[in-house]
C-alpha cells in the first residue's frame, strides 16, 4: 500500500518536475463533443441511418455509430442534440467566384473591374465566404478572382487564421487565357484596361504563368479552353478553342509537375475535346458534352462540374445561344448519369449574386435532371472531396475526417430543397450556426 501511494504521489508531482526542468507539461486532452443525430447521411453510404452518435475530438471525428455505442466511448463530452434532425457532411461547392457579385451581362462585369477596387472586392469576398458557411457550405473551390489578382489567397488566409468566419477555401487565383481572348472590350486602343485573367501566350509563357500562380498560393490552376458558342448543323454545341494544344498541354503538365490539379472552363464540344486532349482534371460547365466526349471522361476519370444554377440564371439576360444551351446541358447531364460520369456540385456563384440564390439550389436542379436525392448529396460531399483530393479529410462523416457537419430539420431524401434551409453548421469542430444549442457558437 505504501509503495502504491508513493507511486501515485510521484505521478502527481511529475508535471511540476518537468516544468522545473524546462520540459513542456503534457497537453490537456482535446475537448469532446457528442452529436446525437436523429438521421445520419454520412456522404458515402446509400441510406440514412437512424439514432446515430458522432463523437468529435478537437477538429476531427473520433467515432461514428449507434448512439449508445458511441456514448460509451466518450468522456464527459459536451452534447449537441440533433435527434430531431437529419445530419450530413458539410457541403462542398466546387465552382465559385467569391470576388464577383453577379455578371449576367458584360456591362455588369465591366463595372466591377473598372469601378471597384480590389480591397473593396476582397471585403465583399469575405462576406460571401461567411454567407456560404452559414448556408452549410463548409468548403469551396474558388476558380479565379476575375481581375482581383491574388485576393482569394488573402481571404483564404484570413479564414484559416480565424480572423473572419468562412468556408474552407481551395483557390485558383488568376486563371488563364491567351491575349485578347478574355478582355474588357473597348474600341479605344490607347487604354490599357484591367484583365479578368492572366494573359498567357506560348509554351514557355504557359509554364511561367503556372509557376507564378502556384508561388503566390494557387491550390488549383484554371484556364479558359474556349469561347464563342454556337450550334452547328449537327445540332452539337460548338466553340472556338483558345489555346493551341501545345500551350494547353504545357499548362497541364507544369501544374501536375508541381503537384496541383487543373480545371478547364470548357462549354462547347470543341473546347471540351481540347481540354481532354490536354489532360485536365475537371471540365467546368460542359454544356456541349457529347456521348463520345462523356466516354472519354469516364475512361480517364475526369470530373464534370455542370454549374446548372448559373446556366439557368444567365440564359435570359444574355439571350441568343444561352437559352438553348440550358437544354443541351440537361441532355448531357442525363446521358452522363447513365454512363457513370463523376458529377460534382458546383454553382458558379458570383456569376449570380451571392445574396439572391442559395447555392444549395444546385442540388434541386440535379434531382430535376434525373439524380436521386442521395446522388445529388454525394455530388456535393464525397464525390466533391474526391475531386479535391481531400477524401481523407472532407466529404463524409467518418472517423479521422474533419468535423465538418450540417443538419436540416426535414429529410432531404424526400425533399432535396431541405438543403436550402440548413439549421446547424460545424466546421472543423467549431459550431457556427445552432439556434437551439446550449454550447458556445462562433458568431458570424
Amino acid at each position: 500500500m505504501r509503495r502504491l501511494l508513493a507511486a501515485l504521489l510521484a505521478l502527481l508531482a511529475l508535471p511540476a518536475a518537468l516544468a522545473a526542468q524546462g520540459a513542456p507539461a503534457p497537453a490537456p486532452p482535446l475537448q469532446q463533443i457528442l452529436i446525437k443525430a436523429g438521421r445520419l447521411i454520412d456522404g458515402r453510404g446509400d441510406a440514412a441511418l437512424p439514432n446515430m452518435g458522432i463523437l468529435i475530438e478537437g477538429e476531427r471525428i473520433k467515432a461514428v455509430g449507434p448512439l449508445a455505442q458511441v456514448q460509451g466511448q466518450a468522456r464527459t463530452p459536451r452534447v449537441i442534440d440533433l435527434s430531431q434532425m437529419t445530419v450530413l457532411p458539410g457541403l462542398i461547392d466546387a465552382h465559385t467566384h467569391i470576388l464577383l457579385q453577379g455578371d449576367p451581362t458584360s456591362e455588369s462585369y465591366d463595372r466591377q473591374l473598372l469601378y471597384e477596387s480590389i480591397p473593396y472586392r476582397a471585403i465583399l469576398a469575405a462576406r460571401n465566404a461567411r454567407l456560404a458557411l452559414e448556408h452549410g457550405f463548409t468548403t469551396m473551390r474558388d476558380v479565379e478572382t476575375e481581375g482581383a489578382m491574388y485576393a482569394d489567397v488573402d481571404v483564404k488566409l484570413a479564414i484559416n487564421r480565424g480572423e473572419v468566419p468562412g468556408s474552407r477555401m481551395f483557390v485558383s487565383t488568376r486563371a488563364m487565357a491567351p491575349t485578347g481572348m478574355y478582355p474588357i472590350v473597348s474600341t479605344n486602343w490607347e487604354l490599357e484596361l484591367p484583365h479578368g485573367v492572366q494573359p498567357v501566350d506560348g509554351v514557355d509563357g504557359a509554364r511561367l504563368a503556372v509557376r507564378e500562380q502556384v508561388s503566390h498560393g494557387a491550390d488549383w490552376i484554371k484556364y479558359y479552353s474556349d469561347r464563342r458558342y454556337y450550334f452547328g448543323p449537327d445540332s452539337v454545341l460548338h466553340s472556338w478553342v483558345n489555346f493551341t494544344d501545345d500551350e494547353a498541354r504545357a499548362i497541364v503538365e507544369e501544374t501536375h509537375r508541381l503537384g496541383r490539379r487543373v480545371a478547364s472552363h470548357a462549354i462547347g464540344s470543341d473546347g471540351i475535346a481540347a481540354a481532354l486532349r490536354a489532360g485536365v482534371n475537371s471540365i467546368e460547365h460542359g454544356d456541349g458534352l457529347t456521348d463520345s466526349l462523356l466516354d472519354v471522361l469516364v475512361a480517364r476519370g475526369v470530373f464534370w462540374v455542370p454549374t446548372v444554377t448559373v446556366s439557368q440564371y444567365v440564359a435570359g439576360p444574355r439571350g441568343g445561344v444561352w437559352g438553348p444551351m440550358v437544354a443541351a446541358q440537361r441532355r448531357a447531364f442525363q446521358h452522363a448519369l447513365r454512363k457513370g460520369v463523376k458529377i460534382v456540385a458546383g454553382t458558379d456563384v458570383g456569376g449570380f449574386p451571392w445574396t439572391e440564390i442559395n447555392q444549395a439550389k444546385e442540388f434541386e436542379y440535379y434531382v430535376q435532371y434525373g439524380m436521386t436525392p442521395m446522388q445529388a448529396i454525394k455530388s456535393g460531399t464525397s464525390v466533391a472531396a474526391d475531386l479535391l483530393g481531400q477524401q481523407d479529410n472532407l466529404g463524409a462523416i467518418a472517423p479521422g475526417l474533419l468535423a465538418d457537419i450540417v443538419a436540416v430539420a426535414g429529410d432531404p431524401l424526400r425533399d432535396i430543397t431541405e438543403l436550402q434551409r440548413v439549421k446547424f453548421v460545424m466546421k472543423g469542430g467549431i459550431v457556427y450556426l445552432c439556434p437551439s444549442c446550449d454550447i458556445s457558437v462562433r458568431v458570424f
